[in-house]
């Protein structure tokens, strides 16, 4: 008897592995949480969206768009080998838009901090002359001695007026919820979340508000869920953490559409 049930589930283990191997690779749906344009900051930048959206039809000039932030953006390590937001927001630009002249940059370092960006902004931002500018930091900042919240309102915002002198837009990120029992030396990250949404809505800025987004996924789904499907460690997004990033970029520039691969569409187009 025992010996019929082992050859049936190794029978049974064959059919899965060979139906996990020939059928396409699925990507998680993203959540929809609600129209982003009625709630909260999401009703700042209505200017800078404006631009945005002229700059995307512009099909005359190619631009430069740059991201920059610390690992998370910098796509480092986390995503088991798949794409890092900044990625993604490339091939949403410059192929499912039909801008293959535009130049998605990024320079997000491991490790950094407002400071680190504000004292090397020439070389990472200003040389470029990128039209858009993203940035997502803080995660590092509240683990710093050195820093404070005061501080780091003081440089975020200086990092904004300088995006502005450039003539670029600025699109502003919270960073995506941690798990702080297991990272304590990041407990106040968020006491810093508020500055970031204080400093969009002051000066008029575009938010993709990752930390309400994730919270309001833990509320619908559980915090252990989300953290287990969207987080690698502690602190960084996963491959799908990386995906809910793009896409809730995506819905605050308005250029979200579910249909498009980048935005929780198939990529599978056929049989091999």
């Amino acid at each position: 008897m025992n010996n019929k049930k082992n050859k049936h589930n190794r029978r049974w283990f064959l059919v899965k592995s060979s139906l996990a191997m020939s059928l396409p690779f699925i990507r998680p749906a993203f959540i929809d949480l609600g129209d982003l344009s009625e709630e909260k900051n999401y009703t700042t930048g209505v200017s800078d969206l404006k631009r945005i959206k002229s700059l995307l039809s512009d099909k005359n000039e190619p631009h430069r768009w740059l991201l920059t932030g610390d690992s998370i953006t910098h796509g480092a390590k986390h995503t088991h080998g798949y794409r890092s937001y900044p990625e993604i927001f490339q091939e949403r630009l410059r192929w499912e838009l039909g801008r293959p002249r535009d130049i998605a940059i990024n320079t997000g370092m491991s490790g950094h901090t407002t400071t680190h960006i504000l004292n090397d902004f020439e070389w990472r931002v200003s040389q470029f002359k990128p039209v858009m500018v993203s940035i997502m930091i803080g995660t590092n900042d509240c683990s710093k001695p050195d820093m404070s919240e005061t501080l780091y309102r003081s440089n975020l915002t200086a990092i904004v007026e300088r995006i502005r002198d450039l003539g670029a837009v600025p699109v502003l990120h919270t960073p995506n919820p941690i798990i702080i029992v297991k990272a304590p030396e990041r407990k106040t990250l968020p006491d810093y979340i508020p500055i970031i949404r204080d400093i969009a809505k002051g000066h008029d800025t575009l938010l993709v508000d990752n930390y309400d987004h994730w919270e309001e996924a833990a509320k619908q789904r559980s915090e252990a869920t989300v953290f287990r499907e969207w987080l690698n460690d502690p602190l960084h997004p996963n491959q799908t953490g990386h995906q809910e990033i793009a896409m809730l970029m995506f819905k605050t520039l308005d250029v979200f559409d579910p249909k498009d691969s980048t935005c929780g569409g198939g990529y599978y187009e056929g049989e091999h």
